[in-house]
């Protein structure tokens, strides 16, 4: 015959109140810990995430205005009033205006008036393009003109400033306003400074044909 299995007589001991708060206690402390861990990690992968969608940013502005720059044209878009005397490049330290070839991704070819703009926006600013066309040395209107373009907004500060030689050949000092429109500049700096006060690498550019003399130059 099989034994049977005697059951004990006694009180079957169950857990105390002290216990089930303690064990309360540390299944909330666990999950607290893991709510902060998980809290922690999105945070960074968000930080992590605005950081490269800044850099792109960045790289694609500062890319765009090194493309525009280095195929800077000694090509005349006006004449001064008083003089007479052709305008290749205009420069301040809130607008540039220059000659290049519009990139064919854009849709259309030949030399375009470039023109950077700093333009107030509340309490920021922002760079805006506009593109004419220029024939014959004039800017001419188009029946369908291309539409300014915000590059960049939400900045504190964006600046331009331009270098040139020197009466003995070398490298001048920096200017915030570009006093000889018929030629063009042999360096251009372009600051920028992020809504958050943080700068923007700077870009310096060399200008490719600024040592071409304005009467060498056909319109």
């Amino acid at each position: 015959m099989t034994a049977r299995r005697r059951i004990p007589s006694g009180p079957v001991r169950g857990f105390t109140l002290i216990e089930v708060l303690l064990a309360t206690v540390l299944l909330a402390a666990g999950l607290g810990l893991a709510f902060a861990t998980l809290t922690a990690s999105m945070r960074t992968v968000q930080r992590g995430e605005a950081m490269a969608e800044r850099g792109e940013r960045e790289r694609a502005v500062l890319g765009f205005l090194r493309s525009r720059l280095t195929g800077t044209r000694p090509v005349a878009f006006a004449s001064d009033p008083i003089d007479a005397m052709p305008e290749r490049f205009v420069g301040n330290s809130g607008q540039m205006r220059f000659v290049a070839d519009l990139p064919d991704y854009l849709g259309r070819g030949g030399p375009y008036l470039h023109e950077f703009t700093v333009q107030d926006d509340g309490d920021r600013v922002r760079v805006v393009l506009s593109l004419s066309m220029v024939q014959a040395g004039v800017t001419v209107e188009e029946d369908a003109p291309v539409r300014p373009e915000v590059l960049v907004e939400g900045l504190r500060s964006a600046t331009f400033r331009f270098r040139a030689l020197d009466g003995e050949g070398g490298i001048g000092p920096w200017q915030d306003d570009w006093e000889t429109p018929e030629q063009l500049p042999l360096l251009v700096e372009v600051r920028l400074v992020d809504g958050d006060g943080r700068a923007w690498p700077p870009l310096v550019v060399a200008l490719p044909q600024a040592g071409v003399g304005f009467g060498a130059v056909a319109f």
